[in-house]
């Protein structure tokens, strides 16, 4: 199955990091989310309730982002798609892309991050 929700560039200012500096001062973190499911029952019905509501991953994502502060993007990515595999079923697979665009480390870049890709097993 090929077919995807996406929700790119989400940005959410948070306290996440090893750096003591990030917990103190924080920084924006951009959130990119690609579902993959089965859209065609969606798409013939025209109905929300054959899909899965992007509103609704936007803020379980803002939540974990917005919430208490954590080390490591990676963790904070799978708790994005531990929520997102438990909570909507007919998600098949999640994939989570977190970027700090401006992280306290010298250097020229465009951002550092990770990405996740997890298969729902429910």
């Amino acid at each position: 199955m090929n077919d995807k929700i996406f929700l790119e560039g989400m940005r959410f200012y948070g306290y996440h990091g090893v750096l003591e500096a990030e917990n103190e001062i924080g920084q924006i973190f951009l959130v990119d989310i690609y579902l993959t499911l089965d859209l065609k029952d969606a798409g013939e019905s025209d109905s929300v309730f054959e899909t899965v509501n992007y509103a609704d991953v936007y803020e379980d994502v803002k939540e974990i982002m917005e919430g208490t502060p954590v080390n490591l993007l990676e963790h904070l990515a799978e708790h994005i798609a531990k929520r997102i595999n438990s909570h909507y079923n007919r998600v098949m697979e999640t994939r989570v892309r977190i970027t700090k665009e401006n992280p306290p480390i010298p250097g020229h870049y465009k951002g550092v991050g990770i990405e996740i890709t997890r298969v729902n097993q429910s």
